[in-house]
């Protein structure tokens, strides 16, 4: 089952008729669940429990709760995971610890990070804004190295919601039209301070665009 998710996200880059593509995969997903084990995870990317434990302690994998109640990866992470492994090895390196170069991109990413940066600095501000600061700090984020390919993963992720009936429609109808737009229109909607560009971003399918310590960063910096 997790080999038939695969190549269908693989199809997806490729197909003109996606949105087909996309509802099999959630269909499948949802078979095999939102999270799996972490004895399971390791297995399925071929790699130790061992090293798979030292990327979550490090905080590079993040840890969700299971149906039973236990922690464990999510599928969407381990999808990402295992094609960072695949691209790895077609490009030579045949390295046990081929997800090695990935963390440590995410790793640099993270420390060029400036979260404060990317919300404005206003001491009037209501604390229990947190949450739509650390909102906007992240997809400041994203808009500042925003490139057709995260679209893309976006508007899959947008149809899947659909699918699943767990977006609003007016706010699926909004985010199909703003996915539409060239690149600059979208980074200006992600980042704006408008009402509709708060809302927006509450529903926005682009949850998982940025890696877990760019992620922890954001949480750790925006307070």
């Amino acid at each position: 089952m997790f080999s038939d998710i695969l190549r269908l996200r693989r199809a997806e880059a490729e197909s003109r008729s996606a949105r087909e593509l996309v509802t099999v995969r959630t269909h499948l997903e949802r078979e095999m669940g939102e999270v799996v084990t972490r004895s399971l995870a390791a297995r399925l990317l071929g790699v130790s429990h061992t090293a798979l434990q030292r990327w979550i302690d490090a905080g590079d994998v993040p840890l969700v709760p299971t149906r039973d109640g236990k922690l464990g990866v999510p599928v969407s992470v381990l999808i990402d995971l295992h094609e960072a492994i695949r691209s790895a090895r077609e490009d030579g390196n045949r390295r046990l610890h081929v997800l090695e170069p990935a963390m440590i991109e995410a790793r640099d990413k993270a420390d060029a990070l400036d979260p404060r940066s990317l919300v404005p600095v206003d001491e009037h501000l209501d604390p229990h804004d947190r949450a739509e600061r650390r909102n906007r700090a992240y997809h400041g984020a994203v808009a500042r190295h925003l490139r057709r390919d995260t679209v893309r993963r976006a508007q899959h992720q947008l149809w899947r919601w659909e699918e699943e009936g767990t977006i609003h429609a007016r706010y699926a109808a909004a985010w199909e039209d703003v996915l539409k737009r060239r690149l600059g229109e979208i980074k200006v909607v992600l980042t704006a301070d408008s009402q509709w560009a708060r809302d927006l971003r509450q529903n926005s399918p682009f949850a998982g665009a940025l890696s877990e310590p760019e992620r922890r960063k954001i949480l750790a910096e925006i307070r």
